[in-house]
């Protein structure tokens, strides 16, 4: 069976107690070869195998409603050091700073030991892994996708106090992944992929034309992504495009709780699917996030003909409609969370594009 488990010097209390839970714009991701297909890429199918449990001090962080604190353990702040709970407005510290995995993947195409190390240490959160998920996969190689999954060295460290800024950062590719999920496989949502203006010329490596190609959401080309809308790039490093759901099985995620499934290169948390209908209210019913990106509705005329490739097949065919949707550019918005019941600014992975954040909105 997988394990996960949060260490804590708590768990000096309760070592017999364990809990039961279970690339910039089209550049960057070097995943694949050149491949034209009709099959549909990036379904979503919830598909996860095996079971994680979580061995806290006091909660448990799959996503339950609980927006209080023991206020009786935050009189000792060594004892306090992963309460589930944000200890002080503005600080992302007591949240998940103590989550550790080390379980080897059974998975066909992996076969190799997942370890991910998140500690917080002064003003940072800190990041050990070597990359592999704790997860079911996809086959890999793949026809769309010639990759082998191997071990690649993450070693991160990201603010505790993170700062909302009116600077929008393009992050992804050669310019870093925009996050990490707690199981320490990284977040790059854009594509190597792109076409010429003639849509003649089309390869999903190089980067070298003027459309850039999603990996999600269109028919016309095929990345391999697996279940996890994942797939590995030419180093080995497996990493998401899109909903990580074998991770979001493997932390109960469901519709009845938010689910805080990793950390953004600004600091701040990323949750998957299901926020509050109203931000400001805890109370209030859950509901699936959607971005606020809609299709154009001026195509340009330079774009390959959509009779061949339809809207939606490249990144330049969306563009953020303020509104439209629950969150911002980014996939974020503020509000409260179970681990943030003062509020803080916050990221979803969406079923609608962008799927993954591509931007962040915090101080880098």
């Amino acid at each position: 069976m997988n394990t996960v488990h949060k260490r804590s010097l708590l768990a000096v209390w309760v070592s017999m107690w364990v809990l039961s839970a279970c690339g910039g714009s089209g550049s960057g991701d070097d995943s694949s070869t050149q491949a034209q297909s009709s099959s549909p890429s990036g379904e979503v199918s919830g598909s996860s195998s095996g079971s994680a449990t979580v061995s806290d001090s006091t909660t448990d962080n799959t996503g339950d409603n609980s927006t209080g604190s023991d206020d009786s353990a935050s009189e000792d702040p060594e004892l306090n050091t992963d309460t589930g709970i944000a200890l002080t407005s503005g600080s992302t510290e007591g949240v998940l700073c103590n989550y550790f995995y080390n379980e080897f993947n059974d998975s066909a195409s992996v076969q190799m030991t997942s370890n991910a190390d998140w500690s917080c240490t002064g003003t940072t959160r800190q990041l050990t892994a070597n990359g592999i998920p704790d997860h079911q996969t996809g086959t890999f190689p793949n026809p769309g996708n010639p990759n082998t999954i191997s071990e690649t060295a993450v070693a991160i460290s990201y603010t505790l106090t993170p700062e909302q800024t009116d600077t929008v950062s393009t992050l992804g590719g050669p310019r870093g992944a925009t996050g990490y999920v707690l199981n320490g496989v990284k977040i790059d949502a854009n594509t190597a992929g792109s076409c010429d203006d003639a849509g003649n010329s089309c390869s999903l490596v190089g980067n070298t034309g003027n459309w850039h190609i999603e990996a999600l959401g269109q028919t016309s080309f095929d990345f391999g992504t697996d279940d996890n809308n994942a797939h590995v790039q030419p180093n080995g490093s497996y990493h998401y495009h899109g909903m990580p759901e074998g991770f979001i099985a493997m932390r109960g995620g469901s519709e009845s709780s938010m689910t805080l499934i990793g950390w953004a290169a600004d600091g701040f948390p990323i949750y998957a699917r299901y926020g509050y209908s109203d931000a400001q209210d805890a109370e209030s019913a859950l509901k699936v996030m959607t971005g606020s990106y809609q299709l154009v509705q001026n195509v340009s005329s330079s774009r390959p003909a959509t009779s061949v490739y339809a809207l939606g097949t490249f990144a330049q065919d969306w563009e953020y409609v303020a509104g439209s949707g629950d969150l911002d550019e980014c996939n974020g918005r503020y509000g409260v969370t179970p681990e943030f019941p003062q509020g803080i600014y916050h990221y979803y992975a969406t079923d609608t594009y962008p799927y993954f954040q591509r931007c962040v909105k915090g101080q880098l």
